[in-house]
C-alpha cells in the first residue's frame, strides 16, 4: 500500500493532473475577491488580505466555520459562487485521483509498473497450476515478499489474490525487465523456466545483475547442473520434477546439496535396519551415541507399527523397530550392538 501511494503521489504530481483543478480554483479566487469587497459594506472584515483567503479555504471546501461571513444578498451571491466553485475543484481532483487509481490498478494487473521491492524472492517462469503451488508452500514458510516475472504471453497477474506479492512480465532475459522487479536487490531468486537451455539464459542474466543473491534453477536434466557451475558455483541446481526441493533451497540455502550427496553413490548414504533384538529398550540417546562413536552415523529416524517418527532422545525403542541413519557403510546387527555395547 504504502508503494502504490507513493506512486499515484508522483502521478498526480505532473502539471496536467494539478493543471485544471489549480485553473479553477485559481480563477475562482481572483474573480470573487473583488466581488466580495464591491458587495460587502466597508466595515466587514471579510475582504481584507488577511482574512479573505482564510474565508475562501473554509468556504470553497465547505467546512465553513463562520468566523467570517458575508452580510448582503450581493456576498451571499459571491458565497454560493465560490461553494460551486470549490466542489468543480474537489471532483475533478477526486475525479483524476479515481482514474490514476485505476490506471495503476490496470497497469499493475498486467505487468507494467516497477516493483518497489527489496530483499525478496524473484521467480523467473510462470507455469499454470505448477507456479500458484509453489508460491502457497513458499508463503506458507514465511518467504514473502515475492515478485514473480512472467513472460508476455501471460497477459494479467495470474496471482490477484495475492496483494503482496509483485507481478511483471515482459522478455525475461532483458535486463530493464529484471530490474523492474527488483533482481538486482533481491535476496533470493528461483529460475523456474521452460526448458533448461532457457534457464541457463535466465540464470546468466539474474547473475549479471546480483552477484549476491541465491539463486535456484530447477532443471529436467540435472547432468547440466555443471554448465551452471560454470557461471557461478553457489548456484544451485535442483531437479524440476521435485518442487518441494526448491522451495526447501530457498527457505534453507545449501539444503539440496545435502541431499544431493545422500542420493550419491560412494558418500554417506542412508539405510535402514531392524533393532536387533538384544537391544530391545534401548533409548534413542543411547543408540545414537553408540553408533555415532563406533562407526560415524547418525540416526535419523525409526518406523514403529507402520508409521516414520523422530522419536525423543529417552525414548526407549521397542523390538521390530527399524532404524533409518546415515553413514559411510551400512551396519550389521553385530556392529550396532557392538557399538552400543562400549
Amino acid at each position: 500500500m504504502p508503494f502504490f501511494l507513493a506512486r499515484l503521489v508522483r502521478r498526480l504530481g505532473s502539471a496536467r493532473a494539478w493543471g485544471l483543478p489549480l485553473l479553477i480554483i485559481v480563477t475562482v479566487f481572483l474573480t470573487s475577491w473583488p466581488l466580495m469587497a464591491w458587495a460587502e459594506p466597508a466595515e466587514n472584515p471579510i475582504a481584507a488580505v488577511e482574512n479573505y483567503w482564510w474565508w475562501f479555504v473554509v468556504t470553497a471546501s465547505t467546512v465553513g466555520y463562520g468566523d467570517f461571513f458575508p452580510t448582503t444578498l450581493g456576498g451571499h451571491l459571491v458565497g454560493v459562487y465560490v461553494i460551486v466553485g470549490g466542489i468543480a475543484t474537489l471532483t475533478t481532483l477526486f475525479t483524476k485521483i479515481a482514474t490514476a487509481i485505476e490506471n495503476a490498478k490496470g497497469q499493475r494487473m498486467k505487468g507494467q509498473l516497477d516493483l518497489d521491492l527489496s530483499d525478496h524472492l524473484v521467480i523467473l517462469g510462470y507455469t499454470p497450476g505448477r507456479t500458484e503451488r509453489l508460491v502457497q508452500e513458499l508463503t506458507a514458510d514465511g518467504v514473502l515478499p515475492i515478485a514473480l516475472c512472467a513472460w508476455d504471453e501471460v497477459t494479467e497477474n495470474p496471482l490477484p489474490d495475492h496483494p503482496d506479492h509483485g507481478f511483471v512480465r515482459g522478455d525475461l532475459a532483458e535486463e530493464t525487465v529484471l530490474r523492474r522487479a527488483g533482481v538486482h536487490r533481491a535476496r533470493r531468486v528461483l529460475v523456474d523456466a521452460r526448458d533448461d537451455n532457457e534457464a541457463l539464459t535466465l540464470t546468466v542474466a539474474a547473475a549479471h545483475l546480483n552477484h549476491s543473491a541465491h539463486v535456484v534453477v530447477t532443471l529436467r536434466d540435472m547432468v547440466r547442473a555443471r554448465n551452471f557451475s560454470y557461471l557461478d558455483r553457489k548456484v544451485q541446481c535442483v531437479q524440476w520434477h521435485s518442487p518441494r526441493m526448491a522451495t526447501e533451497e530457498l527457505q534453507d540455502p545449501g539444503i539440496a546439496a545435502v541431499y544431493a550427496d545422500l542420493m550419491t553413490h560412494g558418500g554417506r548414504n542412508t539405510y535402514s535396519t531392524r533393532l536387533p533384538d538384544a537391544l530391545a529398550g534401548t533409548v534413542v540417546g543411547e543408540l545414537q551415541t553408540g553408533i555415532g562413536r563406533g562407526f560415524d552415523a547418525t540416526l535419523l529416524a525409526v518406523q514403529l507399527d507402520g508409521a516414520v517418527i523422530s522419536p525423543g532422545w529417552n525414548s526407549p525403542l521397542p523390538a521390530g523397530a527399524v532404524l533409518y541413519y546415515v553413514g559411510g557403510r551400512r551396519l550389521s546387527a553385530e556392529d550396532i550392538v557392538r557399538s552400543c555395547a562400549r
